[in-house]
């Protein structure tokens, strides 16, 4: 199996400094590996979680975060690691929302993605979070 054939397992992570300029780093870098893999299927809606993801971990913590992608199996998992280990607030409904600003970020990544969660998790010896979502390869 070559390993740009969409069956074959890969995992990227991209660490990033505390700087909202690292949500569009994260987003291109994303684009093009997803495109590099033949997933081009997958990148606007994986695009738009990691973005919520990563724009998370970026305004609610002090320190460094990550971005972790990982295809296995037809799936396609995208999470933000960062050094808060507090869980992240329940996402709210979507469509009660309405124009507010904030909040919006996880119920969008729990509307657009097929599972997502979160757990513990230490790296470097610091305490945090990693938030994660799936998305099944798209049909057709």
């Amino acid at each position: 199996m070559s390993e740009n054939e969409p069956d074959a397992s890969w995992e990227y992570s991209l660490y990033i400094p505390n700087d909202l300029r690292a949500v569009t780093v994260c987003r291109r870098t994303l684009r093009l590996i997803l495109t590099m893999h033949g997933l081009i299927g997958l990148v606007d809606t994986a695009e738009l979680l990691a973005a919520e993801l990563v724009a998370n971990a970026v305004r609610h913590t002090k320190g460094p975060a990550a971005l972790r992608v990982r295809w296995s199996a037809g799936v396609l998992r995208i999470g933000a690691w960062d050094a808060d280990p507090q869980p992240p607030e329940p996402p709210r409904v979507l469509e009660q929302l309405g124009e507010a600003e904030e909040g919006r970020g996880l119920a969008l990544v729990r509307a657009c993605s097929d599972l997502w969660g979160w757990q513990p998790l230490s790296r470097f010896g610091s305490r945090g979070k990693y938030v994660w979502c799936e998305l099944a390869r798209a049909a057709g």
